[in-house]
């Protein structure tokens, strides 16, 4: 008994008090820390994959595709902007940059995807329902990342690289910077499109 009270005045019981009486904050409390804990994985796995795909010939290999009218200077404005060359060179990593960035996500992603849907939202629906839903949000949310990062990806690597001068230090930099608003991005969108694919279900009805 003095166990089981302990417990109920104890941290545990805390939060079970709190997520009763808040059950949607507490609930984006746990999406917050578990969407951080993906984050951090991202950083961790991004030079990994960017170091390997360095040594290949892929860097070389240009990759701009999805054009979308005209930067401010007249040239063209690509959804997928990769440059052929190092981006220490002044390329923009070519199809080795693109490979790594979205393998990245992608492994983050299917991590999350299963985090989110057992611990976040609980959910019994149906996985493969949901996980159909979650491959177009994120195909969408990776087009419409990709675009908005032409408006900043090029000016934070160009001043971090070459305006202060910091060269290799400053393109890591410029990596994690550029991950963490690619995340920041997914959190906001997917939290309420995750409210919408995991759902509880009654068990009659989960088939």
């Amino acid at each position: 008994m003095n166990s089981e009270k302990k417990l109920a005045s104890g941290p545990q019981g805390f939060w079970a008090r709190y997520k009763e009486k808040h059950p949607n904050i507490a609930q984006f409390l746990v999406f917050f820390i578990l969407s951080n804990g993906i984050t951090v994985l991202q950083l961790v796995l991004m030079p990994v994959f960017k170091s390997i795909f360095a040594q290949t010939a892929l860097v070389s290999t240009n990759f701009q595709v999805l054009q979308i009218g005209q930067n401010f200077d007249g040239s063209p404005y690509y959804v997928f902007d990769y440059a052929a060359g190092a981006l220490a060179a002044g390329g923009g990593g070519g199809l080795a940059y693109f490979l790594a960035v979205q393998i990245t996500i992608a492994i983050a992603q299917i991590i999350n995807f299963f985090a989110q849907r057992s611990i976040t939202f609980k959910s019994n629906s149906n996985i493969w329902k949901a996980a159909f839903w979650y491959v177009v949000a994120y195909i969408i949310i990776t087009i419409g990342a990709a675009a908005a990062q032409g408006f900043y990806k090029a000016p934070i690597y160009d001043l971090l690289m070459n305006t202060w001068g910091f060269g290799g230090a400053g393109e890591t930099a410029a990596d994690v910077i550029t991950m963490i608003i690619n995340s920041a991005i997914s959190f906001w969108v997917f939290f309420p499109i995750f409210k919408v694919i995991f759902k509880q279900e009654p068990e009659a009805q989960v088939k």
